[in-house]
């Protein structure tokens, strides 16, 4: 396949990037470099640098013939969404409007979205199947619902199918470590304990330890990024062979409490993260975790390397290299 990979130089992007070359796919990435960077670009793809708001661009790039395309490029933090609405409505929203239009007006009839738990809110149950009901709690999780609706309609109006994944927490790291580009401004726990294992941070703060589970701290399902990179691979093999769209969670069907992951990474790094308790924060969950099973029997998935200890190793690894030049 000949994709095109938009927000290939983030986080995910990378991985999921790095997952096609290996499987021998064609990847160009479309990144405006805001939270993407440029050593996690491949010398194997070509690059573009460019941004979802510019359509004329986009729609450029998408003349180049592509099968597929996959859809990284929002903005994602929670609590910023909530105070600046405006940002987040041009740019997630607004956004996927332009790449679904520069898809109509080239032809290309696949994309692979990436969608969130935030579309699920508070939960009424654990595990969370793709059932349940969609009351997101903040306005990042309200903006990946729209974009959802858009492609549905996007699908009975244009014929352009898509397979939308709602994510649960993506963690860890390529586990040959050929992706070391760290994540600027993480608000993510996983990230926030290696800055503070690795002093960028003087401590860490665990948001409430009062909660009905376990240990008393929010219990999350952690998944492995480059898990996430194979199900984005079998999605678009999905859609491109079935000719239909797919909506599917992806986690890891365990849940990991806070202070069971600030074990895990002190048993593996060595390392003490000094950590304060303060109150909890609006909004979270005591317990949040997925089901899969529509993901494995509709795709043949499984979370393969999202135990903790490879996400936590994988992690580790890669902040050494970076922050302590180990």
């Amino acid at each position: 396949m000949r994709v095109l990979v938009i927000g290939g130089a983030g986080y995910i992007g990378s991985h999921v990037s790095r997952q096609l070359l290996d499987k021998g796919h064609d990847v160009t990435v479309y990144d405006n470099l805001s939270s993407g960077l440029r050593k996690n670009i491949f010398a194997e793809e070509e690059f573009v640098q460019g941004d979802i708001m510019d359509y004329e661009s986009l729609a450029a790039t998408m003349k180049k013939g592509f099968d597929a395309v996959v859809h990284l490029a929002a903005f994602k933090a929670a609590g910023e969404s909530m105070l600046m609405p405006e940002k987040y409505s041009r740019n997630n929203i607004s956004g996927s409007i332009n790449i679904m239009n520069a898809m109509c007006e080239t032809g290309i009839k696949n994309i692979c979205f990436s969608s969130s738990a935030a579309v699920y809110g508070e939960p009424r149950y654990n595990p969370i199947d793709e059932k349940h009901p969609q009351e997101p709690l903040n306005y990042y999780g309200f903006t990946k619902l729209a974009i959802e609706q858009i492609l549905s309609w996007y699908d009975t109006l244009k014929g352009i199918k898509a397979a939308v994944l709602r994510y649960f927490n993506a963690a860890g790291y390529d586990v040959k470590g050929r992706v070391t580009g760290l994540e600027k401004n993480p608000q993510n726990l996983i990230p926030v304990i290696m800055e503070t294992a690795c002093g960028v941070r003087k401590k860490l703060e665990i948001f409430g330890d009062d909660y009905p589970t376990r240990d008393g701290s929010g219990v999350r399902d952690y998944i492995h990024v480059s898990d996430l990179a194979d199900a984005h691979i079998a999605a678009l093999e999905y859609i491109g062979t079935n000719k239909r769209s797919l909506l599917v969670n992806l986690g890891s069907e365990e849940g990991i409490s806070v202070k069971e992951m600030l074990a895990a990474v002190k048993r593996i790094t060595g390392k003490e993260v000094p950590f304060t308790i303060v109150e909890r924060r609006p909004g979270d969950s005591a317990e949040l975790y997925a089901s899969s099973k529509k993901a494995h029997a509709e795709l043949g998935w499984k979370a393969e390397r999202s135990g903790v200890d490879t996400i936590v190793e994988s992690t580790w690894n890669a902040y050494r290299k970076e922050i302590l030049h180990e």
